[in-house]
């Protein structure tokens, strides 16, 4: 009864938790803001690797194909949550913030032998900042303060299946939508202050393709290649404007109220990746993944920035003990290593945001039926204080509970 329960509990919060999503980098200034980098199952402390993991047991948002792997007879959902220590400094100061998040509530389903359906929801992009510019007034000594900030970011429900096409091969289609409001609030102190509002909501589809091939075991071991396309596609947008003044007698003036405006429409590019999966033997696994998106063929304006395109190595490897080796249940737990390199997309100040994360990670069964808790611990670096830029430094700690239920095997009535 309690698993049948708690996947319509899940649903029923995950609306409620995306909506208040907190976190807090000054780069979620730009663009939509900063990607979602949690991934399911116990792909974090792998690195993020996913395109070739192979797991009938766990969901894999990386590459739809994975689909084709589940069991006829098993249903999987999961949920995780993050929580996100960081440390936020320039040249002259640093500051820090504690940040908490859902991150994912999925389910994935056999619709029948080598044919599998997946839908869940997730943060696409995540928006918190809180900016003073300091500006000089013209002709004069005296300088006056723009406050900036932001919040909200864009969320993603999708619909993926994948196939079993022969042995070996699996096929995999992804279908997202994506919708969301980036809120952002003006505030000028001077002589009469001015305050602006905008709510800028965007929505739109994105669509992923996904392949899996296992060779051949050579000398006993199994490796598996993985490949993705992540087709282009415009996000339109709407703009709500309310603003007002306050004089220094302190009265009110409306600017604006509730005036709708378009926005540009958001590019996102074409992107595409490949990876591999060996299980050396019965105790490591190795992956490697790389992917590669296209933000220059976008040809967005950014202010003075610029779009460059974006490339993702990602690194994991697995450790199971053998039987014989430790205690009973700690043999048990699979150990996971990581590390993830993203060049960034935006180049501000002729250097390029890059990040980096290196991640621990343990898998532990907690039932007989392939149910597991994954935890990990990541630590990375996001950014620069070079050329009076901004440096991140985060420790992150993700929690996932991925849960596998037996709900079409029929019962025996005695």
């Amino acid at each position: 009864m309690l698993k049948q329960i708690l996947p319509l509990v899940f649903i029923s919060i995950s609306t409620a938790l995306f909506s208040q999503n907190d976190t807090s980098t000054p780069y979620s200034l730009f663009g939509l803001g900063v990607e979602n980098k949690t991934a399911t199952g116990g792909l974090t402390g792998l690195g993020n690797t996913g395109f070739a993991q192979k797991n009938k047991y766990e969901i894999n948002i990386f590459n739809p194909a994975n689909l084709g792997n589940i069991d006829q007879k098993t249903f999987l959902y999961e949920f995780g949550v993050n929580g996100v220590y960081s440390i936020i400094k320039n040249d002259d100061i640093s500051d820090t913030t504690n940040d908490a998040n859902l991150s994912h509530v999925a389910i994935a389903f056999p619709i029948k032998k080598g044919l599998g359906m997946s839908f869940g929801l997730l943060p696409y992009t995540k928006v918190g900042y809180d900016i003073d510019i300091q500006n000089p007034i013209e002709g004069s000594a005296d300088t006056y303060i723009t406050r900036v900030t932001g919040l909200g970011g864009l969320n993603k429900f999708y619909l993926s299946s994948g196939i079993n096409i022969s042995k070996g091969l699996n096929l995999g289609v992804d279908l997202s939508f994506l919708f969301g409001s980036i809120d952002q609030e003006t505030q000028v102190f001077s002589n009469a202050s001015v305050f602006i509002s905008d709510v800028n909501r965007y929505t739109g589809i994105k669509l992923k393709t996904g392949l899996q091939y296992t060779l051949p075991k050579i000398n006993g071991k199994e490796t598996t290649i993985g490949a993705v396309i992540e087709l282009p596609t415009s996000l339109s947008g709407t703009q709500t404007r309310n603003a007002y003044k306050i004089t220094p007698s302190e009265a009110q003036i409306v600017l604006e109220n509730d005036i709708e405006n378009e926005l540009d429409n958001y590019e996102l590019p074409l992107a595409y990746g490949f990876g591999i999966t060996s299980i050396l033997n019965k105790n490591i696994t190795t992956s490697f993944d790389f992917k590669k998106l296209l933000w220059k063929d976008t040809n967005q304006l950014q202010n003075n920035e610029r779009y460059v395109d974006q490339d993702i190595y990602a690194f994991g490897l697995q450790y199971k003990p053998s039987k014989k080796s430790l205690a009973s249940h700690w043999n048990k737990i699979n150990y996971r290593f990581g590390f993830n390199y993203n060049s960034g997309f935006l180049k501000i100040s002729n250097a390029q945001i890059d990040s980096y994360f290196v991640s621990f990670g343990l898998g532990i069964p907690i039932t007989k039926d392939k149910t597991n808790f994954n935890i990990s611990y990541s630590y990375g670096k996001e950014g620069t204080i070079d050329n009076n830029l901004i440096q991140e430094n985060f420790h992150k700690i993700t929690l996932n509970l991925n849960f596998v239920g037996n709900w079409f095997k029929k019962r025996k009535i005695h």
